[in-house]
């Protein structure tokens, strides 16, 4: 979900695993040559998921932390190549704590119908993310670095 985390403890967890990180928000801005938000007014949400599924069908995932938008679980044929590539990461956060942290940053492109509340997105999606997750961490359990850290522990269990 939008104000996860993806984003920073992505960052922090590429430092501390030696791989590349690639945001795929990032990358759909580069490509676009605009903003998500600006985007999302532009093309609609329905052309941004389809957008964001273009990306991350283009690019490289070996060897690296890929953070990707919340949407990309609405499409079968990302999380299937997500899957094929590592283990996926679900990080988990309640509803109020992704409510204040989106509240603070407010114009983040979120791929919606805008009829949807917050809350309804939350409650659409997070079944999604629990079917794909290999794993899942608190994204509110301390700072982004100690969530990072609980990745890399989950991670070395994961893979034995």
């Amino acid at each position: 979900m939008p104000g996860a985390g993806k984003s920073t403890v992505g960052i922090i967890l590429a430092k501390m695993t030696g791989l590349a990180f690639t945001d795929t928000d990032l990358a759909i801005q580069l490509r676009e040559g605009e903003t998500l938000q600006e985007t999302l007014e532009r093309q609609g949400h329905l052309r941004l998921r389809q957008i964001e599924e273009e990306v991350l069908l283009e690019i490289d995932l070996a060897h690296a932390v890929i953070s990707t938008g919340g949407s990309v679980v609405y499409s079968p044929a990302i999380m299937q190549r997500l899957k094929q590539a590592g283990p996926v990461v679900y990080l988990q956060a309640d509803l109020d704590t992704l409510s204040q942290r989106v509240a603070a940053a407010p114009m983040r492109g979120i791929a919606s119908d805008s009829k949807q509340s917050f809350a309804d997105i939350y409650r659409e999606r997070t079944p999604l993310y629990e079917r794909y997750a290999d794993l899942t961490v608190d994204a509110t359990a301390g700072s982004a670095d100690s969530v990072a850290s609980a990745i890399v522990d989950d991670l070395r269990q994961y893979s034995q």
